[in-house]
């Protein structure tokens, strides 16, 4: 008897090792099975459930924009100290003049472009035959921060507003001051600056914008007045009402 169990112990052995070197080292069924089929996760107890993010709708009328700058507590500003400067001028401007942020002298005044930059500027506009009252005046940044440096991320933040006012404001040409203002809505790439009348991309298609020196530069450079000149050039004929 005990004879005949370790015969059937080893048939039994012999079996399983036939079928192990045939490939099958685990229980088969009928139904074909996806093995590779990543393991379903369990869900984390009292966890909610994951949601998109809720992104706030953008103004849709320059009334509400302006009233969306002046008071939202999200806005790089109101780190600052100050009063913010919000933009002057109604829609569909002859032009619409955009510079980087205020100086301090215009933080004391409580206007952009004040002092002698301000003096310069309303000069420039009497070169192309207009004048504060007909254009429309914003800058990217509506207060000063310590030192005037902005951060990269904020610069981003702002650039991407004033794409949003731009399509509000409905200007036909634009005017865009300074350095930092060009690189934030005219990234050229490395190149050399814009000259002459470019597109300008916004929310609510493409304006003709113009770029050229900031009067704070001008009142240190003279020399650049004359390429300066010649950016202003293009808007001559394009800018009279």
């Amino acid at each position: 008897m005990r004879g005949l169990l370790q015969d059937e112990a080893a048939l039994a052995d012999a079996y399983m090792a036939w079928w192990t070197l045939a490939g099958v080292d685990c229980a088969i069924g009928e139904s074909p099975t996806d093995w590779l089929r990543p393991a379903p996760t369990k869900p984390v107890s009292g966890a909610p459930p994951a949601t998109a993010p809720v992104i706030a709708d953008k103004p849709r009328t320059l009334e509400s924009f302006l009233t969306f700058l002046a008071s939202d507590p999200a806005q790089p500003e109101r780190r600052w100290p100050g009063a913010p400067i919000l933009p002057v001028g109604g829609e569909q401007a002859t032009l619409m003049v955009v510079t980087d942020l205020p100086d301090a002298a215009d933080m004391e005044a409580g206007q952009l472009l004040a002092d002698r930059a301000g003096a310069l500027f309303d000069a420039m506009l009497r070169a192309i035959g207009l004048d504060r009252s007909v254009i429309h005046l914003a800058s990217l940044f509506t207060a000063r921060p310590p030192g005037g440096m902005v951060d990269a991320a904020d610069l981003a933040t702002v650039a991407d507003r004033m794409r949003t006012h731009v399509a509000l404001a409905r200007p036909r040409r634009l005017l865009l001051l300074g350095d930092r203002t060009i690189r934030a809505l005219l990234p050229t790439d490395g190149a050399a600056p814009p000259e002459g009348l470019r597109d300008f991309n916004h929310d609510g298609g493409i304006v003709p914008a113009v770029a050229t020196f900031h009067p704070r530069l001008l009142l240190t450079q003279p020399a650049a007045k004359a390429e300066c000149w010649r950016a202003l050039q293009s808007l001559i004929e394009e800018a009279r009402p």
